[in-house]
């Protein structure tokens, strides 16, 4: 199965907390432990963004992925 993955942080704390980097390292090691392929254009993240916001530009660059491809499935993941 091919994925995409989405990060993002938002506060002062989280930075801190955990990096993007960080998160992406979880979730990168998590696919390749499902077997599932992830190419480097379909990494997407959002700095310092809301959640309470769905205007992000690394969300709506996934949505607009999502939207070409056939059948999408979400598969939420907490890193």
């Amino acid at each position: 199965m091919r994925v995409a993955l989405y990060v993002r942080v938002s506060t002062t704390g989280q930075v801190e907390a955990q990096t993007i980097e960080q998160q992406v390292e979880r979730l990168q090691a998590h696919v390749e432990s499902e077997g599932w392929l992830l190419s480097a254009e379909h990494k997407y993240h959002d700095d310092g963004y809301s959640g309470a916001k769905l205007n992000r530009p690394g969300l709506d660059s996934l949505r607009d992925r999502a939207r070409r491809v056939q059948k999408p499935q979400l598969k939420p993941f907490d890193a």
